[in-house]
């Protein structure tokens, strides 16, 4: 008999989503990694402000950066705030940030982030996706998939 598989990453807090990844690309690998913030970023994320929409990562020169995240300023922070949409570093192992190097450059791939979260430790996350893009037509055929597995949900509850 097989062992169940644990769950993906633990996650308590999801603090921002990006919904629009998922139907805009094809998710291939998906990794955790630690985030490098200021005092400020913490708390203003810990309150549940944070955008992760229009943002990516990339890799130069050994290092994942996260790029054009919007993490707005800590209300009670006065000098020390933080400047809101700055390039962030990803903390990851360096195998991974290899194999990811590797994907994006060989394989035209992108790395999407996927949502920010606190772990059971208390630890800021985030997740990132090696991804590669959607056509037009391919998003119309998930659309339909979509539609279609709605409609056969209400089909088999209202049978059975």
């Amino acid at each position: 008999m097989a062992r169940p598989q644990p769950p993906l990453f633990e996650k308590t807090k999801i603090v921002a989503e990006n919904r629009r990844a998922r139907y805009d690309y094809y998710i291939e690998t998906v990794y955790e990694a630690g985030i490098a913030l200021t005092g400020t970023e913490v708390k203003s994320l810990r309150s549940g402000t944070g955008s992760i929409a229009e943002s990516y990562a990339e890799v130069k020169d050994g290092e994942v950066w996260l790029i054009n995240s919007n993490v707005p300023e800590f209300s009670h922070g006065n000098r020390y705030n933080h400047e809101p949409k700055r390039v962030r570093k990803l903390l990851l192992k360096e195998r991974e940030i290899n194999k990811m190097h590797g994907a994006v450059n060989r394989e035209g791939m992108t790395l999407v982030p996927l949502m920010v979260y606190f772990n059971s430790k208390g630890r800021a996350k985030i997740e990132l996706a090696l991804a590669k893009g959607k056509k037009d037509h391919d998003k119309r055929d998930s659309i339909k998939e979509r539609d279609w597995k709605r409609e056969q949900g209400r089909i088999m509850r209202d049978r059975g």
